[in-house]
């Protein structure tokens, strides 16, 4: 079973965090007694039931009635594990969205059948675009409150796919729904005919092709037991199987897999997504951020970009990707107002940046449209605050 990371975005209000309480409800995914934990906060507050105050946790928040932070959910489903990121939808919150979305694999992009596409559809759909998030899977949400008139939908599925075509997005699939009553979100309507459920519809999405042959195991830390040292790491790509002979980049040292190790036991191979450690047949010098691959990988100091500034640009902060770190410098070749979309000439928090990186250290990467995971990276600020996130474009 793999794991895909999804980002959820859409306008405020079109319906994010109701979707995702009713994806959890239905997939039974929710721990005993958390359902009537709810209702009667919705009671307290005069309410009916919300399947959106399932996310919106925090006291402010519900009486507010609009999701304010990047919530990350973690569900399970027929063929893989899965990691929903709600991002909020309200303007004022636009860097958390970009934070969120940085994240991801996926995206889900919901739109309110009787509001139709909003500013914030097109905004948050051009930032899937630049953040290199190909794979979009639409819901058309509110379906109840325009009577499920196929017309509307379809005008609305029209309208999306020359939006996303203009964007380069690939549309996975469009879904009419109402996550208030549960109709396409898990189990199939009786209203209207969509072909397939939303969740039937995350299953279809595939594991990249990059991923799924090419090794990539960046190493997190070296634990000395016994005369043996264990290279900790996680599978970003591919898997890593015990006798195989390995690159270490960017060292370029060859060498072989002697034994595959876990907390309880030994192993032949960590698949994709695993987390494990490993032992070298030579007694090498492996630090924390060379990364195990089979065939050579792009080694760059210099590198294009496209990144969002979340706090205050800074001239020279430090990027970390995988488990790699280098203080850097950002060239930017067109600065992007996110509120807007417009060009402009100085940067500002919140800007989108598309340039240039030019790292201190050599770093070791794939293009984002190949392997997700190793081609984003964040910036961080001497306290180790996170102040801008990215992808790299190669």
């Amino acid at each position: 079973m793999n794991q895909k990371n999804l980002v959820i975005v859409g306008h405020v209000d079109h319906g994010k965090s109701t979707l995702i309480g009713r994806i959890l409800f239905d997939a039974k995914s929710l721990p005993e007694g958390f359902i009537e934990q709810i209702k009667k906060t919705c009671e307290e507050l005069g309410k009916e039931m919300e399947f959106g105050f399932i996310l919106d946790s925090l006291e402010e928040e519900r009486k507010q009635g609009i999701t304010i932070d990047t919530t990350q959910i973690f569900f399970k489903w027929k063929k893989r594990d899965y990691t929903i990121i709600d991002a909020p939808g309200h303007v004022e919150f636009i860097r958390n969205m970009i934070t969120g979305a940085s994240q991801a694999d996926a995206a889900i992009l919901i739109v309110d059948a009787k509001r139709g596409i909003e500013e914030q559809t097109k905004r948050h759909s051009y930032i899937l675009s630049l953040l290199g998030i190909k794979k979009i899977v639409v819901v058309i949400n509110k379906m109840d409150l325009v009577n499920w008139d196929v017309s509307i939908y379809e005008k609305i599925k029209k309208e999306l796919e020359e939006i996303l075509k203009k964007l380069n997005l690939e549309v996975h699939s469009i879904i009419p729904v109402s996550a208030k009553d549960g109709d396409n979100v898990v189990n199939k309507s009786k209203r209207i005919d969509s072909g397939e459920t939303l969740l039937e519809s995350l299953d279809r999405i595939g594991i990249e092709e990059g991923e799924k042959g090419k090794l990539r195991f960046p190493v997190q830390d070296v634990y000395k037991f016994d005369e043996r040292r264990i290279l900790v790491g996680r599978v970003e790509s591919g898997e890593m199987q015990k006798g195989e002979e390995v690159l270490l980049q960017p060292s370029g040292k060859k060498t072989k897999i002697k034994s595959i190790e876990n907390w309880s036991n030994k192993k032949e191979k960590l698949d994709l997504g695993e987390s494990g450690g490993i032992v070298l047949e030579e007694p090498l010098f492996v630090e924390r951020g060379e990364v195990i691959t089979r065939e050579p990988i792009k080694i760059k100091k210099i590198f294009k970009v496209n990144l969002f500034w979340i706090s205050s640009p800074e001239s020279n902060p430090i990027l970390k990707l995988t488990t790699q770190e280098s203080r850097c410098k950002i060239k930017a070749n067109k600065i992007i107002n996110s509120s807007t979309l417009e060009e402009k000439d100085t940067q500002e928090i919140n800007d989108i940046v598309q340039g240039e990186v030019k790292c201190e250290k050599e770093i070791v990467f794939d293009d984002f449209s190949e392997i997700p995971n190793m081609g984003r990276f964040i910036l961080e600020n001497e306290e180790g605050e996170t102040i801008g996130a990215g992808i790299i474009t190669d």
